[in-house]
């Protein structure tokens, strides 16, 4: 016997646990929230700008070869920004409390496609620290890309700069938060189905039909105690009142 579901069973189903799915859903953001603003670190980014351009020694006019090879020599430079070499002398220039190895964690090096400008960002949970190392690293590898490439096509185009009211990175409590509304509600209405998959008990005579595949010919009312009190107390009344007919007549 193939079992078909209606959209109208679906609907009950959701109904009947809209109490669960809400109180899950409910749960799931309030979570969210209290992890959010009280127990992750902010995480606060600060970005320089370096220009890879034409040696200073070489003519100023337009070198469209001459602009290739510094496209070209880019990846060579993110990968040297964020090697030991640089790294180990910004550890110790700013006497940083961490490995060169943990400081390249806070680094990230990057380009735009066929750009000439590399942006090296740093996070920290301090943003004038994230600003102070972005700055040095920079620095510092304007100055010893000379004596690793013997070029001096390296610029620093913008510095790293702590606005007034920094805003962090991460986390973002509101966006988890409506991560978590509809991760909770997704979860909530899995678990509502799952437990009406679950539940085996006949509750009604459309379950009974559906268990032994047979129409319902009759159904017997449920009556309770107060009932059956007060269905006796009506048949003696009317038992009452037709012998006093019987006798009046």
């Amino acid at each position: 016997m193939e079992e078909t579901i209606s959209l109208k069973e679906l609907f009950e189903t959701l109904k009947k646990r809209l109490t669960l799915i809400i109180s899950i859903t409910l749960v799931a953001a309030l979570v969210s929230g209290v992890v959010s603003y009280f127990f992750l670190t902010p995480i606060y980014q600060a970005s320089t700008q370096i220009l890879v351009n034409q040696a200073k020694d070489e003519q100023a006019m337009y070198n469209p070869g001459q602009v290739q090879t510094n496209l070209q020599l880019i990846n060579t430079y993110n990968v040297i920004i964020k090697s030991p070499a640089i790294l180990d002398i910004v550890v110790e220039e700013l006497d940083l409390d961490m490995t060169a190895s943990q400081l390249n964690e806070k680094i990230t090096v990057g380009s735009e496609k066929d750009s000439q400008v590399v942006n090296l960002s740093v996070q920290d949970p301090d943003p004038k620290k994230a600003a102070l190392i972005a700055n040095k690293t920079a620095e510092i590898f304007q100055n010893e890309i000379v004596k690793i490439m013997n070029v001096d096509n390296v610029s620093i185009l913008a510095k790293a700069e702590v606005a007034e009211n920094p805003s962090p990175i991460k986390p973002k409590p509101l966006l988890n938060i409506a991560i978590a509304l509809v991760v909770g509600l997704m979860a909530g209405v899995g678990l509502a189905f799952l437990l009406e998959y679950l539940d085996n008990t006949v509750k009604n005579e459309q379950d009974i039909e559906k268990l032994i595949g047979v129409s319902v010919l009759g159904v017997i009312a449920k009556m309770d105690e107060a009932d059956l009190i007060g269905s006796k107390k009506q048949r003696t009344e009317r038992q009452a009142k037709i012998r006093g007919e019987t006798v009046g007549s």
